[in-house]
């Protein structure tokens, strides 16, 4: 059994006043207009993966530190942004999407950062919408954590984790056991209790999800961190993105569900 949390964050930039004009449809995050498509051969180590493209084999950067078992496979099309050659890069490319049964997936955790800053300063995340400005990667006692909004009420602190593993409809997080990831959530916890607003946010790359929920059968100790954070006042948010082969865009709040089992154990 599940219990539902209307319960989910940000890049470095200085900090700056929110309030830009939305529009409909929102503010799309465009991807590189040449996505070279290719073939996964293997994965070399965390970071980098072998790929068969344009007649030979390149190496690409994977932007993301999880197991992607459901992602890296030959039978799903990837598609590479080409890095400049003048970056002095080892790796020809970022991998940037994965399409799996015909539903694109965005593979690059390091996006949900900016996807979630957007969201923000658009106005169309009424959860935030007391607060007046916006600072990345912030320190917060021993932890840095993605974004503080700023307003009359005081500070929210905010971690936004990258979801691309979907079982049955609902996103599943994380794909490999995460310290970081209970670290985060002990920060937030402590950042309720100094009198702040905190909260975690689970940005999933991809359309076809209703609800997130965190990985027991991987990570029992994170979902019993986040049964715990919920308890302790840190607010759980998911959110679903739309993803084409020209941009991403956060579309919808979607639930979180937390195991009971773990939530009465934590």
């Amino acid at each position: 059994m599940y219990r539902q949390s209307h319960v989910a964050s940000i890049r470095r930039r200085p900090s700056r006043p929110l309030g830009r004009e939305s529009w409909p449809g929102g503010h799309l995050l465009k991807l590189h207009p040449g996505l070279v498509e290719a073939t996964f051969v293997r994965r070399l180590n965390r970071f980098v993966a072998l790929l068969s493209c344009r007649g030979g084999q390149v190496m690409a950067h994977v932007a993301n530190s999880g197991r992607l078992e459901e992602l890296l496979s030959p039978e799903n099309r990837m598609l590479l942004t080409p890095v400049d050659p003048s970056s002095g890069r080892k790796t020809a490319f970022d991998l940037t999407l994965v399409e799996v049964d015909g539903v694109l997936v965005s593979a690059d955790a390091r996006l949900p950062n900016a996807l979630l800053q957007e969201a923000i300063e658009d106005r169309r995340l009424p959860e935030f919408a007391a607060y007046d400005s916006s600072e990345r990667e912030v320190q917060f006692h021993d932890s840095r954590l993605d974004i503080r909004l700023t307003g009359r009420t005081g500070s929210y602190y905010i971690e936004a984790k990258s979801v691309t593993l979907v079982e049955d409809g609902m996103g599943i997080f994380p794909d490999a056991p995460t310290e970081r990831g209970r670290k985060h959530l002990g920060a937030l916890t402590k950042a309720v209790a100094c009198g702040h607003e905190a909260a975690v946010a689970f940005v999933v790359q991809r359309p076809d999800v209703g609800s997130v929920s965190p990985n027991l059968r991987t990570d029992p100790e994170f979902c019993r961190a986040l049964a715990a954070a919920a308890e302790s006042g840190v607010n759980v948010f998911a959110y679903r993105c739309s993803v084409t082969e020209s941009s991403i865009l956060i579309d919808s709040s979607i639930p979180v569900r937390i195991p009971m089992k773990t939530a009465d154990e934590g």
